[in-house]
């Protein structure tokens, strides 16, 4: 319902307009709501209407690394179709607008083993056709040497909460829930902070060739399963790092739809091995960010700092089941350890 909500009133910030479509050189028969776009029936296929928000530098970013995987051999991925103007972009009433084709797939289901096989042998895929990508240490979106530092500061952050709900004289039960357990996460914090400090993070950050682009945003639905393969859209989070991030991003998204059952991580590790081989030095750094607690600080971040648009409940439910979660997650994580790392030569 949230999320409705929230989808309705970022498409009221849409300007519709014949004289927008007049633009590009097909004709618009229908026009469908779908989350944050529309989806535009053309004489010329389907499309997608998105509006975008980003700096230029941001928008050269994506299109650079999208061309990149496609001139690659990656072509499964979102593909922006050029206005009448030869541009990607196009202006109307202060707005920005990009159109893409529509890739004609259904969305990945967290919950089918299949399709997180087929989705994680993709994810696979793309990383190495992003191998040797050209990028600049001084990008916005290069995440190199950054990792352990932010970490910090989210330890930081989460420090600064807890004494924020401490003051508070009348307390919720969304404080009350997050003082309960804030310091077990602190201490899985500074035990992440711990392990990547010993680790050979810094290491692997020295040689440019473990630098890939990264999808930085792997829910659900922006993965799609066509023919038994991955397909991948919305690159707005696209970031240059090392391919960890996004195993370990994959990983939070997936596991956590199985209480955070060991086998799924085990098959997703074995699934991605098969196309790409994890090195002894990534498992290491893999564990470090595997035991940092992001979905508790991402939901406390969201409701002190009124980062989203839901309601109380929502906060509270969101967080309720991290909570609900502790004991499965750091088990599935122990036993990464002890597989994994204790195991490997």
């Amino acid at each position: 319902m949230e999320n409705r909500f929230s989808y309705k009133e970022w498409l009221s910030k849409y300007n519709l307009d014949i004289k927008l479509f007049n633009s590009y050189d097909f004709l618009v028969t229908d026009v469908i709501p779908l989350r944050k776009v529309f989806i535009l029936l053309t004489d010329k296929g389907n499309k997608i209407l998105k509006k975008i928000d980003y700096t230029k530098e941001d928008l050269y970013f994506i299109v650079y690394g999208i061309d990149y995987l496609t001139n690659n051999g990656f072509d499964r991925i979102i593909n922006f179709y050029r206005n009448n103007m030869g541009h990607i972009t196009t202006v109307w009433k202060d707005s920005t607008y990009v159109v893409m084709d529509l890739i004609e797939g259904r969305e990945c289901e967290y919950n089918n083993p299949l399709d997180i096989n087929i989705a994680v042998r993709s994810l696979a895929e793309m990383h190495e056709a992003s191998r040797d990508i050209g990028f600049s240490k001084d990008c916005s979106r290069f995440k190199g040497f950054k990792l352990i530092n932010s970490y910090k500061e989210k330890l930081q952050d989460l420090e600064n909460m807890k004494t924020m709900a401490l003051s508070y004289k009348n307390k919720n039960e969304f404080h009350e829930t997050f003082l309960t357990h804030v310091d077990y996460f602190l201490e899985r914090m500074k035990k992440s902070i711990e392990v990547l400090e010993k680790s050979p993070y810094m290491e692997l950050c020295k040689v440019k060739n473990n630098f890939i682009l990264c999808h930085h945003d792997l829910a659900y639905h922006n993965i799609l399963i066509k023919d038994n393969k991955g397909y991948f859209i919305d690159f707005d989070y696209s970031i240059i790092d090392l391919r960890v991030h996004d195993i370990c991003n994959f990983i939070n998204k997936t596991t956590k739809n199985s209480c955070y059952d060991f086998n799924m991580l085990n098959q997703i590790i074995k699934e991605y091995n098969s196309i790409s081989p994890i090195s002894k030095e990534e498992y290491e750094v893999l564990h470090g960010m595997l035991l940092f607690p992001e979905g508790f600080y991402s939901i406390s971040r969201d409701y002190f700092y009124r980062k989203k648009l839901w309601k109380f409940n929502s906060y509270l439910y969101k967080i309720q089941k991290k909570v609900q979660d502790i004991e499965e997650r750091q088990d599935m994580v122990e036993t990464f350890k002890k597989i994994y790392m204790l195991a490997t030569p």
